[in-house]
């Protein structure tokens, strides 16, 4: 249906943003207005194992690990990222970091708990702000800075430094599929320790920027890409989960999807010919059958069209299945592309890592 589609293709110029994550650079992205929630106690792990999908017993101090809140029907409540920092006085702390969507959700959900044991709770989202360094300069501008090596960093690693008599938890972590790192302080050194990167040589990357980098990268944003609506299993965090864990709610649902053989649907990557205007909530079919519909698009330098995350029944989910996506005025060919779609240096790392 592709011959018959009007649409003027309209060159497209990544700014210097862009550009300096996906070349030779490195980009600065602001993530205060994510919730950050400080939790420890001699108990933290068993209080949060419960409540989560992934297997707290097994993260190490100083590493992190994704999980999900699930309610008990086990669609997906919030996606986080779980930090095990040093203990304190002998006491397991953690800090969960949210989006903002799913701050206050996260917090309550915790928060119900803190009479229970000895299990405490702290919302330092208001008093420390996030930043993320992301590209293959990163590394260096990084230790330019802080002095901290972040290179000594695995995967999933993290550390506690000081930086200008403050402290400063510096993450290994990816956003954009390219390596980077997210560094967490308090407000009080953020503007500093910014003015520092962009003097060492990071570009400040622009949240519409970020925007086309996250979808390239295939990473789901709450509120857009996946709600409560969606069963954990559908979302595509399937790092988030542990089947061996033991209980914790919404557990047996995920369990029996995994174990029935797969979910009806699960969130995918769409690949089109050209840059062509398509708006999320698309519905996508199979010949005139509708199968499913794009939560997020974006126009993509590295690839020089439009690509899109949406979701597509299992049946249909295979890399290089064609379909179409109707649009208001037009019905657009695209292909079934696994995520992420552009491949950097983080995405390159991990399987190398992992075979």
């Amino acid at each position: 249906m592709s011959s018959n589609n009007k649409v003027v293709t309209a060159p497209r110029v990544p700014d210097v943003g862009y550009l300096a994550v996906r070349t030779s650079g490195a980009g600065l992205i602001d993530l205060s207005d994510r919730g950050r929630i400080r939790v420890s106690g001699s108990e933290a792990i068993m209080f949060l194992n419960g409540l989560i999908t992934n297997d707290m017993k097994t993260l190490d101090r100083n590493h992190w690990m994704l999980a999900a809140f699930p309610n008990v029907q086990g669609r997906l409540v919030a996606a986080v990222r779980v930090m095990r920092l040093a203990d304190e006085n002998s006491t397991s702390t953690f800090l969960v970091d949210t989006e903002a969507a799913t701050h206050d959700t996260v917090l309550k959900t915790i928060g119900r708990f803190t009479l229970a044991g000895d299990f405490h709770v702290l919302d330092v989202s208001e008093d420390t702000s996030q930043l993320s360094i992301q590209g293959k300069d990163a590394v260096d501008i990084l230790n330019v800075v802080t002095q901290s090596d972040p290179a000594s960093l695995g995967k999933n690693g993290l550390q506690q430094i000081t930086w200008h008599d403050h402290p400063l938890v510096v993450i290994h972590a990816s956003h954009t599929a390219e390596d980077g790192f997210d560094l967490i302080m308090p407000i009080a050194a953020a503007n500093n320790l910014r003015q520092a990167l962009v003097q060492a040589g990071a570009q400040e990357v622009s949240q519409t920027t970020f925007e086309t980098l996250r979808v390239e990268a295939g990473s789901p944003r709450f509120g857009q890409d996946m709600d409560e609506t969606n069963v954990v299993s559908e979302t595509n965090l399937d790092e988030a989960v542990s089947f061996t864990k033991g209980c914790c709610i919404g557990q047996e649902i995920i369990a029996r999807i995994k174990y029935r053989g797969h979910v009806a649907k699960k969130l995918t990557g769409l690949l089109f010919d050209a840059d062509v205007p398509v708006a999320a909530s698309s519905t996508i079919k199979s010949n005139t059958k509708e199968i499913g519909r794009v939560t997020s698009a974006t126009y993509s330098p590295s690839l020089g069209r439009t690509v899109a995350l949406g979701y597509i029944r299992y049946e249909q989910l295979e890399p290089g299945t064609k379909v179409i996506v109707t649009t208001p005025d037009n019905e657009i060919d695209a292909t079934v592309h696994q995520l992420p779609f552009v491949r950097g240096s983080w995405y390159t790392e991990s399987v190398i890592t992992n075979g």
